[in-house]
């Protein structure tokens, strides 16, 4: 990859991220909150910010509600001005999903709607749009919920589309989607979990950074590159040249790993694009998965906390 090169993310299931925190949250009350957030979200967005907090300019595509893209765009504006809007507005609004975070007790309630903006024609209105945008040497990032049944195949055949304009593909899919895609043939990266990449072989899989690359070799006929998120325990990387595997080295609490895989995967992708090294691509990936599980993305300065983030990255057999 060239420090020049296009990272597009796209996403078919973007959604409005609503985080409510209080104490000593219970059924059947009526309870006063301490702070609540919301956010434009869905995985792609989230890979758009994650890219955008650590220095790397990038294209936000896909679809979205237009009853709230104003809305969108103003915080986008605000908050991320390194991303550059290229989304494709569709009838209706974008979905809400809603987290409840109780501090006293550290427990939490993930509340998720289903996104209802894709169909036959939004995902032609979208093909369209990309028309204008995808270019030879572009990486598109899909990520997120695919629908299944004939919109899938609708999917597929965009994928392919970006594929044949030059474009790298970079997958972060589950289930059906992701194994009919890569099936397809026209992934170049994979970001699978360590139970979607069991799902996605149909074998049990051992949580463990050797028995990880072992899989991840079995994909090198399809992908050039497979991402493994292991949530706290880190990632490891596969490709033809190699396997490594990186973990944090410092200690300190873990406020959330909700998110952690679409940082991993944001700073695999500006690493690769500043050094084409997966090893180093694999290291710096963590720190910001890392930065994100400490809340310090919030918080912080990528240059300071990459810093104070030591991470060691170590090949595997």
């Amino acid at each position: 990859m060239s420090n020049t090169t296009a990272i597009i993310t796209i996403g078919l299931s973007p959604a409005w991220d609503i985080t409510c925190c209080g104490r000593n949250l219970d059924w059947d009350l009526h309870q006063h909150i301490d702070e609540q957030s919301i956010r434009p979200a869905g995985k792609a967005f989230n890979v758009s910010k994650a890219l955008a907090w650590i220095g790397q300019q990038n294209i936000a595509a896909g679809l979205w509600g237009r009853d709230d893209y104003q809305q969108m765009a103003g915080a986008t504006r605000r908050m991320w001005p390194s991303i550059e809007l290229k989304m494709t507005t569709v009838p209706g609004g974008t979905r809400q999903n809603v987290t409840i975070v109780d501090t006293a007790t550290g427990r939490e309630m993930h509340l998720r709607n289903k996104s209802r903006l894709a169909s036959t024609k939004t995902i032609r209105k979208l093909r369209a749009d990309l028309d204008a945008i995808v270019r030879r040497g572009s990486v598109c990032v899909f990520a997120g919920t695919m629908p299944d049944g004939e919109l899938l195949a609708d999917i597929t055949r965009l994928v392919e589309f970006c594929r044949d304009r030059g474009a790298r593909i970079v997958l972060d899919t589950s289930g059906n989607a992701l194994r009919q895609i890569v099936d397809a043939g026209a992934v170049w990266l994979i970001k699978p979990n360590v139970e979607e990449l069991r799902d996605l072989l149909g074998e049990p899989i051992k949580d463990g950074p050797v028995s990880l690359a072992r899989a991840g070799r079995k994909l090198l006929d399809k992908v050039e590159i497979i991402l493994i998120s292991r949530g706290v325990k880190g990632g490891v990387a596969v490709t033809r040249k190699g396997a490594w595997q990186a973990r944090c080295l410092n200690r300190t609490t873990v406020l959330s790993t909700v998110g952690c895989g679409d940082c991993l995967l944001a700073g695999f992708l500006k690493e690769l694009n500043d050094k084409s090294d997966a090893s180093s691509a694999l290291e710096i990936a963590t720190k910001v998965a890392t930065a994100k599980a400490w809340g310090w993305m919030e918080t912080k300065a990528w240059l300071q906390a990459r810093r104070q983030i030591q991470v060691k990255a170590d090949p595997l057999r």
